[in-house]
């Protein structure tokens, strides 16, 4: 189906309305035409187009992942669309300094190679961009771009923080970004390649933002013992770039951190009284990124998600691993590298405490290339509805559907999005809040959830009941549209 015909009509009837903004339910009926919300009705009001029962379901705006790292999934609308599936509409791209672009190499270093191996081929920005345009992704791209990547493209060793010579072609390519359309860019110094940026590089990179209404959304340096002061380091360069931060899938991590969460929620409430910030957060008590040998050794439970040294090891666990080959943990991970890990670090009272904060989006963090995922690239969004809303009662559904939507639609700039109101983008999701749950597990981590009755991207029918029936109905949106 080709996403630019002419979007149809239709009338969702009989359904209540949540309507993104943190306001109660309501019976409302919900009347789409033109790719957008034409009326939002009193129950039984004048139709137009096909009218679709949705008696004892939820409307409400298409979910936004505020955190997804689908820079190369969206320009493969054919395969499975573990997004759709989840209600979701629109994904915010190139996180954790990971972006497909401005980057050209065949041998990206790890944490790049979370995308693929052999896709970064786009030697700008806006070649990317374009790409995005040709294909017609399946759901809306809200685009980043990566500090790690450009560290890539442009620092002879990473080890080391950027001369100014670097620093300064790194903050050209940014400009050059913004210009094309991204809407601002990521951090991820947590991270190897990195790591050897100080503040004084990102003051210097990041500054390329100021005074353009840009998001900086950062990994922190440090997630553990040392998160006060990443925290710390995070606000810092979002308050000297006047950027809106978005301190990425914050947690804190470890035994002896336990219950930390309090202390940084606190800090980033005080800073929010003068600074524009806000965070993401997935709702699960592990993480998943690259394999480490050191952080896998100190975590002791780690699921391997993919090894291309030994693909046949994914889904084993470290300890397993270690065992049959009567060596250390860190010895197992070694042999394994390249290769991505699932690390059981987090308590769940802090997941539950930042999950509940009313800073907190919801964002994926999904890998969708990894060869075994981390049940949150299918299960993130109906598990905050389902498990964490419905069963567990940590905030209202309304509150959740704010999370999802409003409260992510604000902090990037998404004007026409977020809401359920006449005249804004028709992205809905209708969904059984009886039956509305994640079925993926670690076991099964592909398991497409339950209760997602239909998806709506730009007025479109994209989804029916986990069936894809327009994989093109997406669009890259334009920042300060």
């Amino acid at each position: 189906m080709n996403g630019k015909a002419a979007a149809p009509a239709f009338t969702l009837r009989g359904g209540e309305v949540i309507d993104g903004t943190g306001a109660p339910r309501r019976a409302a009926d919900v009347r789409i035409r033109g790719g957008r919300i034409d009326a939002v009705l009193k129950p039984g009001g004048p139709s137009s187009g096909q009218v679709i029962d949705v008696s004892g379901c939820i409307v409400c705006p298409g979910f936004i992942d505020s955190h997804a790292h689908d820079d190369q999934l969206v320009l493969e609308p054919a395969v499975p669309q573990p997004k759709l599936a989840q209600g979701v509409s629109t994904v915010v791209t190139g996180n954790c300094g990971i972006s497909l672009a401005p980057l050209v190499t065949d041998a990206p270093p790890p944490p790049l190679d979370i995308l693929g191996r052999d896709v970064f081929r786009f030697e700008r920005f806006a070649d990317y961009l374009a790409e995005l345009d040709r294909v017609l992704p399946g759901v809306n791209v809200v685009p980043l771009v990566g500090h790690t990547s450009l560290r890539v493209r442009h620092v002879a060793e990473l080890d080391r923080t950027a001369t100014a010579a670097e620093a300064a072609r790194m903050r050209a390519e940014v400009v050059a970004a913004l210009d094309a359309g991204a809407f601002g860019m990521s951090t991820g110094v947590y991270y190897p390649p990195a790591r050897g940026a100080t503040i004084d590089e990102l003051h210097t990179v990041c500054g390329a933002l100021k005074g353009r209404d840009a998001v900086l959304a950062m990994h922190i340096r440090d997630e553990g013992d040392q998160v006060v002061s990443a925290v710390e380091e995070a606000l810092a360069v979002g308050s000297g770039c006047e950027a809106r931060l978005v301190l990425s899938h914050h947690k804190v991590t470890g035994t002896a951190n336990r219950g930390r969460s309090a202390t940084t929620l606190g800090m980033i409430e005080r800073a929010a009284a003068s600074q524009n910030v806000c965070l993401d957060c997935y709702p699960y008590e592990a993480s998943s990124t690259m394999l480490e040998p050191v952080k896998a050794a100190r975590t002791g439970h780690v699921l391997i998600t993919w090894s291309a040294a030994m693909p046949e090891m994914s889904g084993r666990t470290l300890q397993s691993i270690a065992t049959q080959w009567g060596v250390s943990l860190e010895a197992a991970a070694t042999r394994l590298l390249p290769g991505g890990a699932i690390y059981f670090s987090m308590a769940q009272e802090d997941v539950d405490r930042i999950l509940g904060h009313p800073l907190t989006m919801i964002g994926s963090d999904g890998l969708p290339h990894d060869q075994r995922p981390h049940p949150r690239l299918w299960g993130s969004f109906p598990r905050v509805l389902g498990h964490y809303a419905r069963d567990r009662k940590l905030f209202p559904l309304e509150a959740a559907v704010h999370k999802m939507t409003g409260l992510p639609a604000s902090r990037f700039g998404l004007r026409d999005r977020g809401q359920v109101r006449a005249g804004l983008a028709a992205d809905l999701v209708v969904f059984d809040p009886a039956r509305v749950r994640d079925a993926a597990t670690y076991e099964d981590p592909l398991a497409a959830p339950d209760g997602i009755e239909w998806v709506f991207v730009n007025g479109r029918m994209a989804l029916h009941r986990s069936e894809v029936l327009n994989a093109h109905a997406g669009r890259r949106l334009r920042a300060r549209a």
